[in-house]
């Protein structure tokens, strides 16, 4: 491109988008890249303070910010996006599924730190709606060299950044445990929160099995939901470390993979997650859930949803932000809380 005084560009192509700001009023473009600018134009980009405008000279080894703009949206998008318009360099992805965003952070570090193109985006692991905006993404500069896009394009190895992942219709067995409700002592309080949060999602509530603290009828009971074909069984109730709280030792005489006993998040710390057969999860819940608004439930159910597999590793990673500080007026999931 060539700088050239804007009084002498009659009859030249600009090569980026001319954008006049009102405020309270506009932020638009009043020219748009490749219009051919003629002498009427000249005092209304002189109104906008450009004195000196860039016209359009092409250089087979350069890239114009749209076309820039494009190859980066492409190195982003997953199924289930759509992008705005491309303007000033800038693509925004648009949700058009209720799923469960997926993120690379490796690749979007590698791709930022490229410099001259950026990748900014809301935090993964969260649930997005059709018409949510997921990321957006700009190339800095006017031009880019097409070497350097190309460059960008090795870095992703042909996978998008982001990911959409449908949640799945689930079948959910509900085994209750604890001598106090099994003998009518208190009312369970804590199945009618679980129903609530699962009506957020596309499932099917198979049934409740209310289990005293004996540890081989809980297994059974988790064992019977699972031949019954459902494709996840949660457990409320005896998960802390008392004597007579048997739901972990339940859960692992199962034969399922105890992912995780425990949990860097408050409310939730006795939080247990395990995958009976490789696939299905057998979460155990503890108490928090039934009387704290936001917990690690509100965490992990959006993945189980999803089939999302979740790792130690993972979970260990939620201990900074992995505290809820009780909000007045809640808003999660616009919070620091698991991010």
């Amino acid at each position: 491109m060539k700088l050239m005084k804007t009084q002498e560009a009659v009859g030249q192509v600009l090569c980026h988008d001319i954008t006049q700001i009102i405020k309270g009023v506009t932020k638009d473009a009043v020219f748009r890249k490749g219009h051919v600018i003629r002498e009427e134009d000249i005092p209304v980009l002189l109104s906008v303070g450009k004195d000196h405008v860039y016209i359009w000279e092409k250089d087979e080894n350069m890239l114009h910010e749209n076309e820039g703009a494009e190859i980066l949206y492409e190195l982003c998008k997953g199924d289930y996006m759509s992008p705005t318009p491309v303007k000033e360099g800038k693509i925004e992805l648009i949700a058009e599924k209720d799923g469960l965003l997926k993120v690379d952070d490796e690749k979007m570090r590698l791709i930022n730190g490229m410099g001259e193109m950026m990748v900014s985006s809301r935090h993964g692991n969260f649930r997005v709606r059709p018409g949510d905006r997921l990321a957006g993404t700009r190339i800095v500069p006017l031009i880019i060299e097409k070497e350097k896009m190309e460059r960008a394009k090795q870095l992703c190895g042909g996978t998008p950044i982001f990911q959409i992942l449908p949640f799945a219709h689930k079948k959910v067995g509900i085994v209750t445990t604890g001598n106090e409700i099994f003998h009518g002592r208190i009312e369970d309080n804590f199945t009618p929160v679980i129903l609530e949060k699962l009506k957020e999602f596309d499932t099917e509530v198979m049934g409740q099995t209310i289990c005293d603290d004996d540890h081989e009828k809980i297994t059974r009971a988790i064992l019977s939901f699972i031949e019954q074909g459902a494709d996840m069984v949660i457990c409320t109730g005896g998960m802390s470390v008392d004597p007579d709280d048997r739901t972990p030792l339940a859960i692992k005489n199962t034969g399922a993979d105890i992912i995780s006993y425990g949990a860097p998040v408050l409310p939730g710390a006795m939080f247990l997650l395990s995958y009976y057969d490789g696939k299905i999860p057998v979460v155990g819940l503890p108490g928090c859930v039934m009387y704290s608004r936001r917990t690690i439930f509100d965490l992990v159910l959006p993945r189980l949803m999803a089939d999302d597999p979740i790792t130690a590793e993972e979970l260990a990673a939620l201990g900074q932000g992995g505290l809820c500080l009780n909000c007045d007026v809640c808003t999660f999931p616009n919070c620091g809380f698991g991010k």
